[in-house]
Parts: structure tokens; sequence; C-alpha cells
């Protein structure tokens, strides 16, 4: 393949990018998938992200068959694979990264419309047919919703795998609540430290020169060429413009696209993938949901033959059949196993869903399939342990598949509460039911988070399994007073085998457990990896470390929907 290096990609207002163009050897011209974001295009993956490149190749040896596996960076497609398949790859340094000069500035309006140039400059090479895809993970999976939304001419179809797309709900404020953890770690770990000007960069293996650019920088003068995402998300508690310009646009999103979402990605991966099925505007949408860590499925064989099957029909007008599959594949879990069963669906969520409240009772920190008669409640410490529900054993196999939704009649003895619930399963020994996530390598079910004073709800948006809130307002506690709170749980699939029992642990801060024999390589893990909710600032003692009650029974009847799914038309086994 010809490889370019540093090739010059211009802006709009002058500022020129560098990218990196791996093609075919040959005349004719080829469709193109792209990247674009601040990991570093010089920085490989096997050097940037060692125990994860680790991880992989150990576990899968054969991954990637047929490439040297020479030419990798995190969390995108490699050439090796994708030029002989009659790709070109093309990989940009966003704005104020590697080798690309300017501001830095994660996911901003500046960032978006540089993408939008890049696309349109990829469209009009010779080498190009003009039929432009993106594909890649994470952060080159979330500025797709955004660039999607400009509607760039030569933009042709795009695969978002593992991507938020609401900048307020779906990574830096949980139900109101500033998701610090990440940001605090991630962004000095995996973007500053190829901040474009780093005189401490890593050298780039394949032209020799620092991957983070000729300039050497001071401190002082790399901290002014940069935004300040913890800074930001601190001073802004509610939604507003500066979330909306970092989030997608459902209404412009037009483009046909394979959004595949992970069940275990809690906290970043996989609302935005689901959100995006079921809102975006383009006519031509599939779904796709998979388990284990968020660089692993995107590699491996069913991965790769979903990307290149997508994409060749769209970029390269194939007529493989693609525009005949169902909707919606969903790769359904089963406890203790990392067997999945891939199933078709024709939609999300799931018609034939049987949405079921299981009740809470407090007297006994119970869940009931009957709504508890006598009133109750229990009272746990916000900066204390937890409160769990726990049911009986499952009279017969389950199935939950789809999104979750708690209300809850809640009181505290201060201003405000902040309430994070976990859905968990045991089995009859005792052992909880956890997954390989994303990042953690002891999930649990689902999670969902709500800052009671940001309790408000958006009427327009607003699904008995899916609460929307406005968060435009902060509307304060009375001490004592009880109030009904509706709690969004991220979507969960798993099956669960008569016998086990269902609990959803509510607490006043972060789900954890002791930590695993198995820590992971790269993240300290507890339950909810590295989305953590710990800022002092955000979380003041005075309002959120006082004591809380759950009401149950009565007129406080809380409880727990589940998205119980029967074998279709009774013949299928999930």
């Amino acid at each position: 393949m010809i490889i370019e290096r540093d090739v010059a990609v211009p802006c709009d207002d002058g500022t020129v990018l560098r990218a990196d163009v791996f093609r075919p050897d040959g005349p004719d011209p080829v469709p193109v998938v792209m990247t674009l974001g601040p990991y570093g295009k010089g920085v490989r993956y096997e050097d940037g992200y060692a125990p994860q490149w680790n991880w992989l190749v150990t576990t899968y040896p054969q991954v990637l068959p047929g490439s040297t596996r020479s030419f990798m960076t995190w969390e995108t497609v490699d050439p090796e694979t994708w030029v002989p398949w009659g790709y070109a790859v093309v990989r940009v340094d966003s704005r104020g990264a590697g080798r690309s000069p300017g501001r830095l500035d994660i996911f901003s309006p500046r960032e978006v419309r540089d993408y939008h140039d890049a696309i349109e400059w990829a469209g009009t090479q010779p080498w190009s047919t003009g039929k432009v895809g993106l594909n890649g993970i994470s952060y080159y999976a979330i500025n797709q919703w955004l660039v999607a939304a400009q509607q760039p001419p030569h933009l042709a179809a795009m695969i978002p795998w593992e991507g938020a797309a609401d900048f307020y709900r779906d990574w830096a404020r949980h139900g109101g609540i500033m998701s610090n953890g990440f940001t605090e770690t991630w962004y000095p770990r995996q973007v500053l430290s190829v901040q474009h000007g780093n005189p401490d960069g890593l050298v780039d293996p394949w032209t020799g020169e620092r991957a983070t650019g000729p300039e050497s920088l001071t401190a002082d003068e790399l901290a002014a060429r940069r935004g300040d995402p913890i800074a930001d998300v601190l001073a802004r508690p509610l939604d507003g413009d500066f979330y909306r310009e970092r989030s997608a646009d459902w209404s412009a999103v037009t483009v046909p696209f394979l959004s595949a979402a992970n069940w275990a990605g809690y906290g970043l991966h996989p609302r935005g993938n689901f959100e995006a099925f079921t809102r975006a505007a383009s006519a031509q949408k599939w779904l796709e949901a998979h388990p284990g860590r968020h660089e692993e499925w995107f590699y491996l064989e069913q991965g790769m033959a979903l990307q290149k099957r997508f994409l060749d029909h769209f970029l390269k007008g194939e007529d493989n059949g693609w525009d005949r599959e169902p909707p919606v594949l969903l790769h359904v879990r089963r406890p203790f196993t990392t067997e999945v069963e891939p199933r078709p669906e024709q939609e999300w969520p799931l018609a034939r869903t049987r949405w079921t409240p299981i009740h809470l009772s407090a007297a006994d920190t119970a869940l009931r399939w009957d709504a508890p008669g006598e009133p109750a409640a229990v009272t746990f410490g916000a900066a204390g342990e937890p409160v769990t529900f726990v049911s009986a054993p499952l009279d017969a196999e389950t199935e939950l598949t789809g999104p979750l939704a708690a209300t809850l009649f809640v009181s505290s003895s201060t201003a405000d509460a902040d309430l994070f619930l976990t859905l968990q399963a045991f089995a009859p020994d005792g052992r909880e039911v956890e997954f390989p996530g994303t990042i953690d390598p002891h999930t649990p079910l689902a999670q969902g988070w709500l800052r009671a004073s940001h309790r408000k709800l958006d009427p327009a948006l607003s699904l008995p399994h899916r609460p929307y809130h406005s968060h435009d307002e902060r509307q304060p506690l009375e001490p004592g007073e009880v109030y009904r709170v509706e709690v969004e749980i991220w979507p969960t699939c798993v099956v669960l085998p008569a016998g086990y029992r269902v609990a959803l642990q509510v607490g006043g801060h972060d789900f954890e457990r002791e930590p695993p024999e198995d820590p992971n390589e790269a993240w300290v893990s507890r339950g909810s990896g590295p989305w953590l909710h710990t800022h002092a600032e955000d979380r003041p003692t005075a309002a959120f470390a006082g004591e809380t009650t759950i009401h149950t029974g009565g007129g406080t009847a809380s409880a727990l929907l589940l998205p119980i799914v029967p074998p279709r038309d009774g013949k299928d086994t999930p």
C-alpha cells in the first residue's frame, strides 16, 4: 500500500491539520474510511496503550488474520486489513493534538467543523471515489454523531462503535451528577500526553519524529492552548448551550449508520447508541449490541464482518443484502459465560416487551411482584452503605432486555440527595451475575443516576421506560418531605435461569465492591470502572452526606420497571 505521512488538510479558517493516508497501490480511486481525534496518529497502539494491546493479542493471538498489525493506533481501523479490502484509510490529528497545531478543545464546534472540512477534503482527492465513511471506537464514535449533523456532502455512511451522544446525560453529568472520575484520569493520560507541542510526547515509530509535532511548548503555553473540561463541567451544573453544542442533533443526523452499542459500558458507551437508533432522522439505520471490552469486538471476526458488509454496501454500492438485514441485531447474554447468541429483531425497544413493575418493600428490603399495601420506609446514610432490595427466586427463566426505569418516593435530611441505582442478579449459590464491561471487568447488569433536585421531567421526551430529565433548573428538597422521582436506568440484556434473584441497590454514592483479584490492568475497577462521581465541589457534604429515606407501599409505591421479553411466538429460546 501507499503510505503518506503528515498530509496537509486545510480548514476553513486557514489552519492546516495533519493526516496519515494509507491507500491501495493502484490507479483506481477508492472510498475512504476516516477518523479524526486527539489520540495521536503517530502513537502506535502497542506503545501508547501497552496493557490493552497485550491483553488483545494475548487473548486473541489470531486477531486480524493476514495483518502484521504494524500500523495500528488506538480505537481506529487497521490499514493492513482495510486497504486490501479496497479502501483508503485516513487518520487526522484533531486541532491542537498530535501533529496538528491550534487550540485543543474536545468535541467543540470548532473541532466538529474541522471534521466536516476533513471529510470534504478526503472526498475530493484524486485517489478518492468521493464516498467517505467514518468508523471508530469511543471518541472516534462520539464525534461521528456531531459531524453527521453538519451533513458534509461527501459523508456517505458511518459506524459509531460505542459512542456517547449527549455530552450532559451520557458523559459529563449522569442524572445531573458530575462524572469527574473518568475525565480526571483519561484527559491527562490519553489527550494531554499527545497535545501538540508537548515536548515529552512519544516518538512516532514510523517517521522517527515526535508524535506531538515539532514545537516544544512550556507547561504554561500548553495550558493556554487547550480547554479545561473539568472546570467547564463544574461551572455548568445545568444543561445549556455548552452541552448542546457538544451533543448530537438527532433531527439533523440523516446519513445511513450502523450504531454498535456495548451492553456493559455504563457511564459512557451505550446510551448514545440506543438513543441514536430511536431518535435520529436517518431513514437507513441499524442497531447492534454486543458484550465485552470496548476495544475487543471491534477487531474480532464478527465485528469486522459487520463493518465490512455495511461499508461495502454504502461506500461501494455492493448488492450484498445489507439493505435487507433486520434493523436490530442483539447478542444475548447469559450468566457466567462469555458466549452469546446473536438474535435479529425488528425494533428497539422490542415490541413484545412486557413492561413489568416489581415493587420495593422497605419493611423487608424486598422486591415484590405485588405492591405492598402498608407504608414503610428504610433509611440509609448517603455516604455510607446502600440499601439493596432483593426479589424471591424467579419461578421460570426470565429475559430482561431493554431500558429500565425506577419510580422512587424519597425524602432527605438535607436539601438534596444523589441517587445511585444498580441492577443486580444473584445465582442460587449467592454469586453475583456480572460481565466484562468496556473497561471494568466486573460490571453489574445496569446502572442509573439522579440528583433529586433535578427530578423535573421533559414531558415531550419522557417515556415510561425512559424518563427524560430537562436539567434546566434546580428544585431543592425540603428536608423530611417526600418527593416522587423517576430514575433512568441504562439498557441491559440478560437471560436469568429459574431460581435466580433480581436486586436493586439504591445508595448515595458510586456502586462499588471489594477490589477484584484480577484488577483491570489499566484502571482501578470496583464495579463502576472509572466513571465515578466524587468531585467535592459538585457534591458538598452539607447537601449530599445526609440521610436518605426510601418510602414504599400505600401511596408511596416505589417500583422498578423491568423489560421482560418473552420468547418470540413461543418458538425461539433467548
